[in-house]
């Protein structure tokens, strides 16, 4: 007899996601529920992420997932009839069977696909929302709920863009007493932001980006600063709305320096380069502002402004529980960029969660700049509490299906966080 948590069948899929790139969908069926789940990609990548199969083949110009799609077939023959709440156990079959450090036999795409359909799947059988599931996971007792602030990625440079910005995202961060309010300052900033853009570089100067910003053809950071203050004071919400930057500056290092807005920076006089613009604009938060393994130059940097601004490890740490380990020994930062799809399983992604909540890191859960219209990390941010997420612009569905997700959580008299840190 089958029973209402049973896992009874697994199917997979190629799709597309919103890049038009090949990406993974997983079907999971159990006695009482269902899930589906959608893998995202990146195009700015920490050398030390778990690996996304590709399929090399002339399809999709060797984009293509359908090998990672049998391989979650192979998942799938070893889940059936196993309890679908068992997150742990079932996270820990999928990597037992692809064996590798770094997820390249089976596709970390294959494995977060199956993991994410699992936890949803569950969801669905205990009847519950997908965050209180997850929270009852994650913290093993009473979870403690509030919708995060949001991070809106609006001007794009480095990687994500064809201007001469080096900086590759400039973020806006509303600071209200709902999750509603707080997307409703955000929305009015930026289509402030669209028309002051519009004004002085053309409607051209207006089109998006993967992540729903805009890449006017600015050459300093001062300009993209510039804009967004502007932008805030236009709308009302001068007071308000702060800033982050993802400096991504594993794309502006060369031999021991950087050269960001056409000049070439010590670590030491990035630093002081770091802290003035701190001390000019409302900058609350500074993520990869070093190379991946200059931990040095990230544990001076928390030194210098740790104290008043957030410094963040991505591509530092791409979601690994044993590169966290060396930031919190190095002091390297303060929070901790958290991406599924670096790592592979949503237990993993736990436990590099309560690893930096446990040390006074914070944690800020993540898109990518290739997503799908699968709302997981809305439900992730929210389940296990970290109270900060960044998954683009309000524009374009990827995007705002994340958004929609959290004001359907806040109607389940979920409070909003009071700040991130």
């Amino acid at each position: 007899m089958i029973g209402k948590y049973d896992i009874t069948s697994v199917k997979s899929r190629q799709i597309l996601d919103s890049r038009g790139n090949p990406t993974v969908e997983c079907d999971v069926y159990c006695g009482k529920g269902f899930g589906r789940a959608s893998v995202p990609s990146g195009a700015s990548t920490g050398s030390h992420e778990a690996v996304e199969l590709r399929d090399g083949y002339k399809d999709y110009h060797g984009l293509g997932v359908l090998k990672a799609v049998e391989n979650v077939m192979l998942i799938g023959q070893k889940l059936v009839g196993q309890d679908v709440r068992d997150q742990a156990g079932i996270d820990r079959i999928s990597k037992d069977l692809d064996g590798t450090p770094d997820r390249s036999k089976l596709g970390a795409n294959a494995l977060l696909a199956v993991s994410i359909a699992v936890n949803k799947a569950a969801a669905s059988a205990k009847e519950a929302m997908v965050y209180e599931h997850i929270g009852h996971i994650y913290t093993h007792s009473e979870p403690r709920y509030c919708t995060p602030v949001p991070f809106m990625n609006v001007i794009n440079g480095g990687a994500h863009a064809g201007n001469k910005l080096d900086i590759q995202e400039f973020m806006i961060v509303p600071r209200a007493q709902s999750f509603s309010d707080a997307l409703r300052f955000g929305t009015e900033t930026y289509h402030e932001l669209k028309n002051l853009i519009g004004k002085k570089h053309g409607k051209e100067a207006t089109n998006v980006g993967d992540e729903g910003g805009f890449a006017p053809p600015l050459t300093k950071t001062e300009e993209a600063l510039d804009f967004l203050v502007k932008a805030a004071k236009k709308a009302g919400h001068a007071k308000d709305i702060f800033i982050a930057m993802d400096c991504a500056a594993n794309h502006y290092y060369r031999k021991g320096k950087y050269k960001l807005n056409r000049k070439t920076f010590t670590p030491e006089k990035l630093i002081k380069y770091y802290s003035k613009l701190v001390e000019d604009y409302p900058i609350v938060s500074i993520e990869d502002p070093f190379h991946e393994e200059d931990y040095a130059s990230f544990s001076a940097l928390t030194a210098a402004i740790g104290e008043k601004v957030q410094v963040v490890g991505d591509d530092l740490f791409v979601s690994k529980e044993s590169r966290v380990r060396d930031g919190i020994r190095e002091q390297s930062a303060n929070c901790v960029l958290l991406k599924p799809n670096q790592v592979g399983t949503v237990i993993d992604a736990f436990q590099t969660a309560q690893l930096a909540s446990h040390s006074n890191f914070g944690v800020m859960v993540s898109h990518r700049s290739g997503e799908t219209c699968d709302d997981f990390i809305a439900d992730l941010a929210v389940g296990i509490g970290c109270k900060q997420i960044k998954t683009g612009a309000p524009c374009r569905g990827e995007r705002l299906a994340k958004y929609n997700e959290l004001l359907r959580i806040e109607e389940q008299d979920v409070e909003h966080a009071e700040w991130f840190r």
